[in-house]
């Protein structure tokens, strides 16, 4: 008697809402409920009922589409699948010249500094072979491996080592977090092409992959490295270059020394990280025109000294002079590498700020004004070094004609504040990125365009590089010992890059051997020259780099290493199906009118904090939906292909899970009365194709003379993929149309039998119920949990679950910050993972 109580009064709230009113109480706040059950007698029930009662109580086949999404790629959904028209591209590549090449375009006020304190001149071979190895190193790694090669490795529009992860991780199942599913696969923004059984070769790497944990381990702790040395990189820029270019007034204004130069870098740099919150798009039209000044600047003081001290120079386009200028200065020249390395500082940022822009302004920008206004630039400084060889420590601004001293000065200022931007807004990328595929504990992101979702800024990370920038400054005081730390963040980020761009080669595109090892051979055995030569600087500024990446790397670790414990924990102490349905539709306990929405981290199974809502809540909502967000490995995932659902229990218990997927570069911004509108519009296509379907199998058995066996509902994933369903919840409707009549978007899809209430009156009665749900109110169910390593766990486990990433989990946003719900609507329980 007691299954059936939700059951009838359930059927009652449909009778009196069908008439127009409503007589039950209200889910109101999630504080205060009040509600009042009606005794049900049998004298109450007609035929009509009863028949109802039947169908609910018939078990069909399971119809979900938890495992299995679209089969088809109805269009690609970001911002760079459509080719832009040749004004956009060139009005980005405009932009990319104040955000992407800020970095790079600034490394001549420093580079021959830096090389020549290490290699005195005594001929000119040492200033040809220096320029000749900075020439070629440019054209090497930034223009032939980043803009030629690299950039084409992009996930969807996306670059960066996280990029380079996901987009492995799409391909072979190296994710630590066992949440993937199969329906992943099928996102219209996945565009898997998984390696062909010819392609032998691919299927081993992927298979190995796939089985060794200790493979998927490294490959983590790889890319978090790669990702700690770029926010490294975004510490030491701002400080090196900002610094590079106020230390030439030390040798224009009497009385400005060492001290002065700190100074009014802090002050500068404080300028700087302020005008972050602003967003990458008005800084970049902000900064744009100055860089594209600056680097005019740099070729028209090029050619100046180029003609006036040594046209002679241009014969460092012979690379023989690499092999000269190592033959004279042997050990010395290798030590000047840490000098000539400099010169592409900021090449990363060109793979990691391609969400900001577009591969082809990207390429565009470099090829035609970024590469060949620095080789004037170098060649320039040469010349000029060929007729005054001592005048090296400043170089730069002993090279600028006396009369451009000041304009000079005052762009080389605004440029070196550019460059800082660059770094910065990588850093901004790759924060977010770890964010989404659970490598960083969770902090507030403001999206500062409309258009380009890459584009973002991150309060604490922002505040936190300004810190760490004027603690350099303030501890260095000397660009010399900066540029020793600079060059190992920035070679190593690229020796990261070359590795799993490698893998995505051998994996994904399926490159020959050859070329795969071609392609490591050169581009990793020169940048293995030029690690040799940064690590002998350790002790002269470089172990600052590496204490950033092991601290970075460690909160990074930290985080995922305990999400994955946590998520292992929940997945043990699962409820079993069989708990539910001894304790029987009403759950032992009473069910009022509403939607609750259970927020947990399975994507099957109910969730143990599930009980302690039954146990301290007097009452549940007649309608449940477990709630899952999960973050997949894409950048985007279309909003028509959002939400999964699937019936948990029978149907009688309106119990639902609902797996709500999100690429790394979603931002959950909407409201929350958005998601739910969409949530439940989803729902009720779900629940109208699960109808169709059982309709449509039951005409089948019975023209077949069977008779159809009842089976038992369970939560567990069924083995035929047949059974699945294979259509998108919303497919065919765009977002903006989300608002329309359910019921006519699903006449579209589905034949008009399959939803007259003559053929399936249950699914009417059931669409009523989740109407009348809805109309009583959302309640959002919260579990706050305590993670806590087991008392038999050695000691470091106990240290790092315990302390660490407790500490991490107790400071990082909370779930409801990323809600915009009324607290009034929510209800939070505590809960104690045992790991």
């Amino acid at each position: 008697m007691g299954v059936d109580k939700i059951e009838e009064s359930s059927v009652r709230l449909l009778a009196s809402s069908s008439s127009g009113g409503s007589t039950g109480s209200r889910w109101v706040d999630g504080t205060e409920v009040e509600w009042e059950v009606t005794p049900w007698t049998k004298e109450n029930e007609n035929e009509g009922l009863r028949s109802i009662r039947r169908r609910l109580v018939k078990k069909p086949k399971r119809v979900d589409s938890l495992d299995v999404e679209a089969m088809e790629i109805f269009g690609k959904h970001d911002h760079h699948s459509k080719d832009p028209s040749f004004w956009t591209t060139l009005a980005l590549a405009f932009q990319t010249l104040g955000v992407v090449y800020g970095d790079m375009g600034t490394s001549p006020l420093y580079v021959f500094s830096d090389v020549f304190s290490k290699v005195p001149i005594e001929s000119e071979i040492d200033i040809l072979g220096a320029l000749s190895l900075v020439m070629y190193t440019i054209a090497i790694i930034p223009l032939a491996k980043y803009v030629f090669i690299v950039l084409k490795a992009n996930d969807n529009g996306e670059g960066g080592t996280f990029a380079l992860y996901s987009l492995i991780c799409r391909y072979a199942n190296v994710s630590l977090l066992p949440n993937r599913q199969q329906a992943d696969e099928l996102i219209s923004s996945f565009k898997l092409k998984l390696p062909t059984p010819e392609l032998a070769r691919a299927l081993t790497v992927k298979e190995t992959l796939e089985r060794k944990s200790s493979l998927k381990t490294l490959l983590l702790l790889l890319v978090l490295m790669g990702t700690s040395m770029i926010i490294g990189d975004g510490i030491l820029t701002p400080a090196i270059s900002v610094m590079s270019a106020i230390s030439g007034l030390q040798g224009q204004i009497n009385g400005f020394d060492t001290k002065e130069v700190v100074i009014v870098s802090i002050v500068v740099l404080v300028a700087l990280f302020s005008i972050q919150q602003f967003g990458t798009g008005k800084v970049g039209f902000m900064f744009a025109p100055a860089l594209a000044l600056w680097f005019s600047s740099l070729a028209l003081i090029g050619i100046y000294n180029i003609f006036k001290h040594d046209i002679s120079v241009l014969r460092a386009f012979n690379p023989a002079y690499i092999y000269y200028f190592f033959m004279k200065n042997t050990k010395t020249a290798w030590s000047s590498l840490g000098g000539c390395v400099l010169c592409i500082t900021g090449a990363e940022a060109m793979f990691a700020d391609l969400g900001h822009f577009s591969v082809r302004s990207i390429q565009i920008a470099f090829s035609f004004v970024v590469f060949p206004c620095l080789l004037l630039a170098y060649m320039g400084q040469a010349a000029y070094l060929m007729k005054h060889p001592y005048a090296h420590s400043r170089i730069f601004y002993e090279s600028v004609p006396e009369s451009l001293f000041w304009p000079v000065f005052v762009i080389a200022t605004l440029a070196a504040m550019i460059a800082s931007q660059a770094m910065i807004s990588a850093t901004f990328s790759c924060v977010k990125q770890s964010m989404a595929l659970g490598c960083f504990p969770r902090l507030k992101i403001i999206h500062t365009s409309k258009r380009f979702m890459g584009q973002i800024y991150i309060p604490v990370i922002n505040y936190f590089l300004l810190i760490m920038c004027i603690v350099v400054v303030s501890i260095f005081q000397s660009t010399t010992s900066i540029a020793n730390a600079y060059g190992i963040a920035e070679v190593g980020v690229m020796m990261v890059s070359t590795t799993l761009v490698s893998l995505v080669m051998l994996l994904i595109w399926q490159t020959n051997l050859f070329l795969v090892f071609g392609f490591l051979l050169v581009f990793g055995s020169v940048e293995l020259v030029y690690m040799s030569s940064v690590l002998s600087k350790i002790t002269e500024g470089g172990w600052l780099p590496l204490v950033f990446a092991c601290f970075f790397l460690s909160i990074m670790y930290t985080w995922n290493y305990g999400s994955v414990l946590k998520y292992q924990s929940e997945v043990r102490e699962k409820i079993s199906m069989d708990l539910m349905v001894d304790l029987g539709s009403n759950l032992g306990t009473v069910r009022v009118p509403g939607i609750g929405l259970l927020y947990n981290e399975l994507v099957n199974g109910i969730p143990s904090v599930f009980a302690q809502f039954l146990l301290n809540l007097p009452a549940v909502h007649s309608t449940l939906i477990f709630v899952c967000i999960k973050y997949v490995p894409v950048p985007v995932v279309p909003l028509e292909e959002r939400f999964l659902f699937r019936r948990v229990g029978p149907k009688d218990y309106h119990m639902f899970r609902c797996v709500a997927r999100y690429g790394y570069k979603d931002v959950r911004k909407e409201d929350h009365h958005a998601f739910e509108q969409l949530l439940i519009e989803s729902l009720e296509r779900f629940l109208r194709k699960e109808a169709h379907d059982s309709s449509w199998e039951v005409n089948k058995n019975e023209d077949m003379d069977s008779v159809s066996a009842i089976s038992k509902d369970s939560d567990l994933p069924s083995g035929n993929v047949s059974e699945d369903l294979r259509i998108p919840l919303m497919q065919g409707q765009k977002p903006e149309e989300t608002g329309a009549s359910t019921s006519k978007q699903a006449s579209i899809l589905l034949p008009a039998s399959a939803m007259s209430s003559d053929e399936d009156p249950s699914l009417e009665y059931e669409l009523a119920a989740l109407r009348e749900a809805t109309d009583s109110g959302f309640t959002y169910l919260l579990g706050h949990g305590d993670v806590r390593a087991k008392k038999n766990s050695i000691f470091v486990k106990k240290l790092v679950i315990n302390y660490f990433y407790s500490f991490l989990r107790n400071n990082c946003r909370g779930g409801t910050a990323n809600m915009r719900v009324p607290h009034t609507n929510i209800i939070q329980v505590g809960m104690t993972y045992m790991v």
